[in-house]
C-alpha cells in the first residue's frame, strides 16, 4: 500500500522532521485555529505529527503532510483519520485538512482532499467517508461541498468540547463510495 500520493500541484506524503516547525506555526496560529477550542502547544503539535507519521508507517495512509510541488514547502496536512470511539459517527473514517493561512484560497485543500477520497474509495474500498467541523466553520464546509460531500443534517455536540463553547455544535458531512463513483464518471 502506498505511503504518498501526488496531484498536479501537491504531494501527500509521510511526515519529515522539517515539517514539525511549520506544523507548530500552523497549530499555534489563532487565525488558522479559530474553529478549534484551543491553540496547540509545541508538545501537542509534535505529538500529533508523531502520531500521523506512525500511523502512515503502520498502515500506509493517514493524515499526510502536504507539500507544494512548486517549492516543496510544507503547507499543512490532508488525509484520512479514524476518530475516537466516543464520536457519534464512530466507527468511521474521516477526511480532514488544515493548511497554513498563506496557502488558503488556492484550492489546495480541495485538490488534496479529492486525492485522499480517491485513495479511500479505490485503494481502501471504504463504503463511506465522513467529515465534521464546527457548525460555524464555513470555509471547511465549503471544501466538503466542493469535494462532493453532503450534509447529513445530523448535527451533534462534540463530546470533547464543553457544551457551553460556541464551537461545540458540529455538522456531519458524508460521501458514499457509490456516490463518489457516480460523481467521478
Amino acid at each position: 500500500m502506498t505511503q504518498s500520493l501526488e496531484t498536479n500541484r501537491l504531494i501527500l506524503r509521510n511526515w519529515l522532521a522539517s515539517d514539525y516547525e511549520p506544523f507548530y506555526n500552523l497549530n499555534s496560529n489563532p487565525e488558522a485555529m479559530r474553529y478549534f477550542p484551543a491553540l496547540y502547544t509545541r508538545e501537542q503539535s509534535n505529538s500529533l505529527a508523531d502520531k500521523c507519521q506512525t500511523l502512515i508507517q503502520q498502515r500506509g495512509w493517514g493524515l499526510w503532510a502536504l507539500s507544494n510541488k512548486a517549492d516543496n514547502a510544507f503547507i499543512g496536512f490532508v488525509g484520512l483519520h479514524t476518530p475516537n470511539a466516543n464520536m457519534p459517527c464512530a466507527p468511521c473514517v474521516e477526511i480532514g485538512w488544515r493548511l497554513l493561512p498563506q496557502y488558503w484560497g488556492n484550492g489546495f485543500a480541495t485538490e488534496g482532499a479529492h486525492k485522499a477520497l480517491e485513495f479511500a474509495f479505490t485503494e481502501l474500498a471504504l463504503p463511506e467517508v465522513v467529515s465534521f467541523t464546527a457548525k460555524t466553520n464555513q470555509p471547511s464546509r465549503a471544501v466538503m461541498q466542493r469535494i462532493g460531500m453532503h450534509n447529513s443534517l445530523n448535527n451533534f455536540m462534540h463530546p470533547d468540547i464543553p457544551p457551553s463553547n460556541p464551537l461545540a455544535e458540529h455538522v456531519l458531512y458524508q460521501l458514499t463510495r457509490n456516490a463518489w463513483f457516480d460523481q467521478s464518471r
